[in-house]
């Protein structure tokens, strides 16, 4: 089965999201309202791409689901706690974090 255009706009803004959101950290801005609701949305979006995988790439399901918990744990601590939660939490490790990002981004592109 092709992929449908909504599990391709929603890997599209995943991979936005992704880049994005790590972007943002790394530079260290403040959390803004509008990045809690791309975090939602990239959470809605994750969910409707596990379920296209789970019937049509069930290959990829598991690779998909690792990466984006990867990823989910440092955005979420940045949309909990705003960028002190962030860094109380992962400070040192913003290396682990871009490669978190960079193999989620990968696997995105597999889909």
């Amino acid at each position: 089965m092709q992929m449908t255009k909504t599990v391709a706009k929603s890997v599209e803004r995943l991979q936005w999201n992704t880049e994005h959101h790590f972007l943002h950290i790394k530079a260290q801005h403040d959390f803004i309202r509008q990045w809690a609701v791309q975090f939602e949305l990239g959470y809605s979006d994750a969910r409707l791409i596990q379920a296209y995988l789970e019937t049509e790439k069930p290959e990829l399901w598991d690779e998909f689901t690792n990466a984006y918990e990867d990823v989910y744990q440092y955005e979420y601590a940045f949309v909990a706690g705003g960028l002190e939660g962030f860094n109380s939490q992962f400070g040192d490790k913003i290396d682990d974090y871009d490669k978190a990002h960079t193999a989620f981004l990968n696997v995105l592109t597999k889909i």
